[in-house]
């Protein structure tokens, strides 16, 4: 049955009138209260920061998770809640990280992955999939478990290799708002899914930056 469910929101776009679409937006943004405006806001900004490599995205970024594990835990979104704070543990530790300088001089800087390290990420996102989707399976009444777990997981993956300025933390990033359109668009969030459709724009901007910088770093 979840195998089925888990297909529902790459299937169900298709078949939705675009002027339906068009009202759930509007309606989405009537409905956006005040403080989930500026997290959205915040969040946005936040990928802007991290794509021109200014440390502002981890403040700004914090604000904007702080404010959305409030509106999680009011509503009852406990695991929503619980991603949120994983951002914002790793957004200190980030924020550290990135802060780090020797003989005034910033030391960490963009790179790409090795070989053993790429294999490590991808065993990280295997292992945060594996370990949420049984965390929503049986302690949540999520419809849709694997797909819910797969986006957190690939999210997981990209604030972890962020911190370390990898390269390859955008196409994590990327692939994390390719499947939550659809994700959201499926769970009634039109609003929210048009939100990750500009994330997905800034995340692939992004990559083409942190590429281009990666190349200078090593001429």
């Amino acid at each position: 049955m979840y195998y089925h469910l888990s297909l529902m929101p790459l299937i169900i776009p298709y078949f939705v009138n675009v002027s339906e679409i068009w009202h759930q937006l509007i309606q989405g943004i009537q409905e956006t209260s005040l403080l989930e405006f500026i997290g959205t806001i915040c969040g946005i900004a936040s990928v802007f920061f991290s794509r021109r490599e200014n440390i502002l995205v981890y403040p700004v970024g914090m604000i904007s998770t702080s404010i959305y594990i409030y509106l999680y835990v009011v509503h009852g979104l406990y695991a929503d809640a619980s991603v949120n704070f994983y951002y914002t543990v790793m957004s200190i530790i980030g924020w550290i990280m990135w802060s780090r300088k020797k003989n005034h001089e910033v030391v960490l800087h963009i790179s790409y992955n090795t070989k053993s390290q790429q294999w490590l990420s991808v065993g990280f996102f295997a292992v945060c999939w594996v370990i949420l989707y049984l965390v929503l399976h049986h302690f949540t009444d999520s419809t849709v478990p694997q797909a819910d777990a797969f986006t957190s997981a690939a999210a997981f993956t990209g604030m972890y290799l962020m911190n370390k300025k990898k390269v390859e933390n955008w196409w994590w990033w990327i692939l994390t708002n390719i499947a939550s359109i659809p994700l959201n668009f499926y769970k009634g969030l039109v609003f929210t899914s048009f939100q990750y459709l500009v994330l997905l724009i800034l995340a692939i901007m992004g990559l083409i930056s942190w590429m281009k910088k990666a190349k200078q770093s090593h001429a």
